[in-house]
């Protein structure tokens, strides 16, 4: 099989491989698509706790090929996305609930190999069936979808809420749609980029701000008719969290679900939080609301087709890295074709 494999920070190297076989209680996939994630960058450049060398790609979908001798819920052939994140089970955070701070959280595509490649070994614990209608392509937005519904979990985001999203990216963009479908009186989004705000009107937002102009917190502020009840900040960026805060309304929840660098400071006044009451909120990834994200997906609630800018196969997996952070990408993906020569993927990327 081919693979892109992560050797260590900035070495990222296709490679011929044999397929890894399935453990009693694990499952092989035949990966279909698997997307390109911020985090997925943020590894290439040695910036978050990765395991080299290991094949990254977390979001993805694909079919059963082979399953372990003790899998009885899913058998070769079926349509499965991952929920990569694996948890202990017995640390005092998990036993209180609370799995996504597992103490010892380990990740398919961080610790262990993922998605971008054409066959990826995951425990079958971690698998979740399509729902039928629900294509492989848009099954691989299960995992970001399912972590953008826990920032809106943790963020308490309720029907008639004036909401406020900074960054249009495909976060962005995914968190505008759940917030319109869950009956928000309002939807706001600020972005930079001229194309994602078009996206984004047409997806349902009632304004798009460039928040790169001047006065723009002040136009945010009269977007959302004197201030957001819920403003997500999806840019990653220390200036969206500041333009956040300031255009959050007295007694506003602000939700952190941007993953900035883990140097990136902003600047805020504790004075705000008190005088105006401001709730500050983080998100971190996905527990138990995956398959409320693929049950979304399947109702059609949430459309990703209009989120996929480019398609890459595995061979060019640091090409499709680059172009995530490109302006003109939104949502890119790797999608490994069966009939592409091993030969090529010897190839240092």
């Amino acid at each position: 099989m081919k693979a892109a494999v992560l050797k260590g920070p900035g070495e990222l190297v296709a490679e011929a491989r044999l397929c890894p076989e399935p453990g009693p209680e694990d499952i092989l996939i035949k990966v279909h698509t698997c997307g390109v994630c911020g985090t997925d960058s943020h590894l290439f450049h040695g910036e978050h706790l990765v395991t080299f060398p290991v094949v990254p790609g977390h979001e993805f979908s694909g079919t059963v090929e082979e399953v372990g001798g003790k899998v009885r819920h899913l058998k070769v052939g079926d349509p499965v996305t991952i929920d990569p994140n694996i948890v202990c089970g017995v640390c005092p955070f998990c036993r209180r609930g609370q799995i996504q701070l597992c103490e010892q959280l380990t990740a398919v595509g961080v610790n262990r190999d993922g998605g971008f490649a054409d066959y990826c070994l995951a425990p079958a614990e971690q698998a979740y069936h399509l729902p039928d209608g629900l294509t492989l392509e848009a099954g691989a937005f299960a995992e970001p979808l399912a972590c953008c519904l826990h920032g809106l979990d943790r963020a308490r985001f309720s029907r008639g809420a004036k909401v406020l999203i900074l960054g249009g990216g495909s976060i962005g963009q995914l968190m505008l749609q759940l917030v319109r479908s869950g009956g928000a009186s309002k939807v706001v989004l600020s972005e930079p980029r001229e194309n994602r705000r078009r996206l984004a009107l047409k997806l349902g937002a009632d304004a798009a701000v460039d928040p790169s102009e001047s006065h723009a917190v002040l136009a945010l502020r009269e977007a959302t008719e004197g201030g957001a009840d819920l403003t997500i900040e999806c840019a990653g960026h220390e200036k969206a969290v500041e333009q956040a805060l300031a255009a959050t309304r007295r007694g506003g929840v602000v939700l952190l679900f941007g993953v900035s660098s883990p140097e990136a400071q902003a600047h805020i006044r504790p004075y705000d939080f008190f005088l105006r009451e401001l709730t500050l909120v983080g998100s971190f990834i996905n527990p138990f609301t995956h398959q409320r994200a693929l049950e979304i997906l399947a109702a059609g609630q949430v459309n990703t087709s209009p989120l996929v800018s480019h398609r890459f196969p595995v061979e060019q997996t640091v090409e499709a890295l680059r172009m995530s952070r490109s302006p003109e990408a939104l949502k890119v993906l790797v999608q490994p074709g069966k009939d592409s020569a091993v030969s090529a993927a010897l190839t240092p990327l």
